[in-house]
């Protein structure tokens, strides 16, 4: 009998999260470690051009932008994909302000802890990460993550929101923070 390892990254709230640095369709090269948003950065890692919930997902996030920003939150959205994919997706899906981040290697897929499927049909490439998204608070540390292992069972960003909102007028503690 082959045994498979069982071993996987869990990012803990309230600690360091791993640098992270790539291309964008906005800028030459984003790094998180330059980043320094008044409250947040959100990272929405999306699965690629294939998914149609993740079209649904970055149609959606695209409009309500200016919500995030006006809580104080820099956000980008980071597939796998490569810049002729992430090109296409942005036009096709007729995005208009949200900045992508592509060529996600499966080595940050892993040190993220994003689920991680191989390609099962024509569409998909070989390997390509499930969905997560990510808030980190300017000095690099975790306060929120949603992993999923498919590409369904999403949260909708009027709660993310509306939650960020609760937290920030509440002074609402980081959560999950014991090991």
């Amino acid at each position: 009998m082959t045994t498979i390892p069982m071993t996987s990254i869990k990012l803990l709230t309230s600690r360091p999260v791993p640098m992270l640095e790539l291309q964008t369709l906005s800028e030459n090269q984003w790094k998180l470690a330059d980043r320094n948003p008044p409250v947040f950065t959100m990272i929405v890692f999306y699965r690629g051009i294939h998914c149609p919930f993740c079209k649904a997902q970055l149609i959606d996030l695209d409009r309500k932008l200016e919500a995030f920003l006006n809580l104080g939150i820099e956000t980008i959205a980071i597939s796998g994909d490569n810049l002729e994919k992430a090109q296409k997706s942005y036009q096709d899906w007729n995005l208009q302000k949200l900045n992508v981040g592509y060529g996600l290697s499966i080595e940050d897929m892993r040190r993220w802890g994003l689920y991680i499927s191989k390609g099962a049909f024509e569409n998909e490439p070989a390997f390509f990460n499930e969905p997560g998204i990510f808030l980190i608070k300017p000095d690099r540390t975790l306060t929120l993550s949603i992993i999923g292992t498919t590409p369904f069972a999403r949260p909708h960003f009027d709660e993310l929101i509306n939650g960020i909102d609760y937290i920030l007028k509440n002074n609402y503690p980081t959560r999950g923070t014991e090991i």
